[in-house]
């Protein structure tokens, strides 16, 4: 299979800091650019990088070449010497579908098959939807390797159509050799709305103008969960997006579900999905912001069984974690104000930079301040599709609270 046309690349060795070395020897992924101590020769997009011991000489890892990044040497191999070619590109494929299949086993045909660097494929997404594979390229080191990759995805998958989606920094700048984002790359896509299974319970994600790959796939589990609670309960879902945790809660039995989110589109898209799936209970939406929202709902005295707050990414840069915390300290606060006596308080956060530790005793500590008492059912992390190697790898946490 030719995507791309044949993209030369070299080799480059190199060799870094005592402290880069270290972190590659616990088998980190990442080289920033100030790291590198010795570099035989200028980088391309996509060159294979050797990283040599500063002492012995000998190989310890080997990466690619990312000229556009500070994150310079994205590593793929570690500790031992490899030909990264297409046997290899299979292997790590492979290896990646065989740790996905217990949750195939499931009734969902949809899932995470390529974690970026936690499957060894730094800054790479490939998402399955049915039988559509939505490919999220986030650096130009893959480019050289597309047709190995691809070919080897559409055999693991059995796949009809791909459809290739671009980071607004990789559109922004170097060469993208002709890929649009949202482009189909193999196959007939009949409709960019494609309807997946999660569990049992249908959704639908626009794989061509959906956010990332065309839905959030990392909270599938605490969605399942949230819908076993759910039965003949009412239920608050907060930062609503397309209403994954309220179609499970209605799926579940819940006699009343309130989507709250501050786009009008998103609940469009909520209400969809909910009108895929049967169910009996009350779906109403609310297209307001979250803090003005909860705070209405505690003035007006409501009270939900299950109260779900699953905010974005507050913390996107190290400048941003102080305020971050902030905001999830008034999320709990409030959130627990909204709780009915003996209901559950769901909490989650998927800012890797606030830890997990951090997060549930901001948790934790704002139920008290609101005047609740706790018990904790629960804490989360990631679901089987979305493996965790290396620390700045985890990011999803997410705790279940009984209130009193």
């Amino acid at each position: 299979m030719k995507i791309v046309p044949d993209i030369k690349t070299k080799r480059i060795a190199i060799k870094l800091r005592p402290s880069a070395e270290k972190m590659v020897k616990r088998k980190h992924p990442w080289i920033f650019e100030d790291s590198i101590i010795k570099q035989n020769v200028e980088g391309e997009a996509g060159d294979l990088v050797i990283v040599y011991d500063t002492k012995k000489n000998a190989f310890l890892a080997c990466g690619l070449y990312d000229p556009y990044s500070p994150i310079r040497v994205k590593l793929i191999q570690f500790g031992k010497t490899a030909q990264i070619n297409k046997e290899w590109f299979e292997g790590t494929i492979s290896n990646a579908y065989d740790q996905r299949k217990p949750l195939l086993e499931t009734d969902t045909n949809s899932y995470r098959l390529l974690f970026g660097e936690n499957d060894y494929l730094p800054g790479f997404i490939a998402d399955v939807y049915d039988k559509v594979l939505v490919i999220k390229l986030y650096s130009h080191i893959w480019f050289p390797y597309l047709n190995w990759i691809i070919q080897s995805l559409i055999d693991t998958t059995n796949c009809d159509c791909v459809v290739i989606r671009l980071s607004r920094l990789l559109q922004s700048q170097g060469e993208v050799f002709g890929f649009k984002d949202g482009q189909v790359i193999y196959g007939t896509l009949e409709n960019e709305v494609v309807i997946f299974k999660e569990h049992g319970v249908l959704f639908s994600a626009n794989v061509i103008k959906g956010h990332k790959t065309g839905y959030f796939l990392d909270h599938r589990h605490n969605r399942k969960r949230v819908g076993e609670l759910a039965g003949d309960k009412t239920v608050l879902d907060v930062f609503s997006y397309a209403g994954g945790f309220s179609v499970h809660a209605l799926a579940g039995g819940a006699k009343r579900v309130v989507s709250l989110d501050i786009s009008k589109q998103a609940l469009d898209m909520a209400k969809g999905n909910v009108d895929l799936n049967s169910h009996k209970g009350i779906h109403e939406i609310m297209a307001i912001d979250a803090f003005v929202g909860l705070q209405t709902l505690v003035e007006t005295n409501q009270k939900f069984d299950i109260v779900v707050i699953d905010p974005p990414s507050f913390a996107k840069r190290e400048s941003e974690i102080h305020k971050a915390k902030i905001s999830y300290a008034r999320l709990a606060e409030l959130g627990a104000r909204l709780v009915s006596s003996n209901g559950i308080l769901v909490l989650a956060s998927c800012s890797s930079r606030v830890l997990a530790d951090e997060f549930f005793e901001i948790s934790e500590e704002n139920i008290l301040t609101s005047g609740r008492n706790f018990t904790i059912l629960e804490k989360t992390h990631h679901d089987i599709d979305h493996p965790i190697s290396f620390p700045e790898g985890a990011y999803l946490k997410c705790g279940y609270y009984l209130l009193d």
